[in-house]
């Protein structure tokens, strides 16, 4: 066996493990991309499982970018196609390979439609990486899309202020904002069109705990396959279960009136006599 096929068979030990629920069929794509692209790493964090399919990461592009020498990366806004005033953002990128390359060019666009509300304001950076990821998975021939591509499952590229302590958020293997719990969280959220507060509240109930933020990744991850089979199996009983967290008016005490005092003093009197 080559070191190559080696390596690709190593890595798809590794991701049975992370993913045990991942098919034959879904084991044998991920050998044949790793038996192309060796440099890409499974418990590095440069490919993963959601819904079935295999997607390449940032993280796992910059580092394949690295291994084969890049030698630059131009990044810059399409004016023509951006809004600032809507936050609709297109950037344009080309990899340089070598000295003698022509480049690559990639683009990427984002706006508050399709990117999640983790990351709201910041889709600028979004779009600026899903072009460099475009651009990159042209220059290495890469066939597989990009996490960072697939419309609001963009969340992890930039994690909300004040969470990045958040045991949600800090996975094992996690570099560069890679969050491979937050996405599976999202991508559900996205395909089902589930209200993110009503599910954080469903979860941080689900595991017991204050806040979401205090579960721990294994309770997350228990959380995340329930999730996925309770929408798959009864996406109108979830529903009911995630409004039943929202949040319910509340009802005034009723105010005693004057004559409800002087009532109450009367009937006193009266059990006195």
């Amino acid at each position: 066996m080559s070191n190559r096929k080696f390596t690709a068979f190593a890595n798809t030990r590794q991701a049975k493990k992370m993913w045990p629920a991942m098919t034959t069929a879904a084991a044998r794509k991920l050998r044949a991309l790793l038996e192309e692209l060796p440099a890409l790493s499974v418990a590095g964090g440069d490919v993963i499982h959601l819904d079935g399919g295999w997607y390449v990461t940032h993280t796992g592009l910059l580092r394949l970018a690295r291994r084969n020498r890049c030698v630059g990366i131009q990044v810059r806004p399409a004016w023509n196609f951006c809004d600032p005033a809507a936050s609709r953002w297109t950037f344009e990128a080309i990899v340089y390979k070598s000295q003698k390359c022509k480049g690559f060019v990639g683009y990427g666009d984002a706006d508050p439609s399709n990117v999640s509300t983790l990351v709201r304001g910041a889709e600028m950076r979004v779009a600026e990486t899903r072009a460099v990821n475009r651009a990159l998975r042209k220059a290495y021939g890469i066939g597989i899309c990009s996490v960072e591509e697939l419309g609001s499952f963009s969340s992890p590229l930039a994690p909300v202020e004040g969470r990045k302590n958040s045991r949600l958020t800090a996975e094992p293997g996690n570099n560069n904002g890679h969050h491979p719990l937050r996405d599976r969280l999202c991508l559900l959220m996205r395909q089902h069109q589930l209200d993110p507060p009503l599910v954080k509240a469903y979860a941080a109930d689900f595991c017991d705990v204050p806040e979401l933020r205090q579960a721990s990744r294994g309770q997350v991850a228990t959380f995340i396959k329930h999730l996925a089979e309770y929408a798959q199996s009864d996406r109108e009983g979830l529903l009911c279960q995630l409004n039943s967290y929202a949040a319910k008016p509340v009802t005034a005490a009723p105010v005693a009136t004057g004559n409800d005092s002087s009532q109450s003093e009367q009937e006193k009197a009266r059990g006195a006599a």
